[in-house]
């Protein structure tokens, strides 16, 4: 009987790490890796330096590619580089 309960126990330990590594390789729910809501593009802004205080509004322009409108009043155009860094750049004059 205690053979048959070890490996009863080895093969659950084995579908809990199978488990355990399919949510790893999974990545986050429902993410796509897009900065897209104001508080990650706040993020994105603060960490390069630029004022702006909190993104109030944000638009998307293409597939990584937004503008976003801070409470100070400044806009910025943020979007993933080809290497996947996001960089962010005034927009006072517009889109472009």
């Amino acid at each position: 009987m205690t053979k048959r309960r070890d490996t009863m126990t080895t093969r659950a330990k084995g579908w809990a790490l199978a488990g355990v590594a399919a949510m790893l390789m999974a990545g986050p729910a429902g993410g796509s890796g897009e900065r897209g809501r104001p508080e990650d593009l706040t993020a994105v802004i603060a960490l390069q330096g630029l004022p702006c205080g909190q993104v109030v509004g944000a638009t998307k322009q293409g597939e990584s590619d937004y503008i976003a409108s801070c409470q100070d009043g400044n806009r910025y155009r943020s979007s993933r580089t080809l290497r996947g860094a996001w960089s962010s750049r005034s927009s006072k004059d517009g889109p472009t």
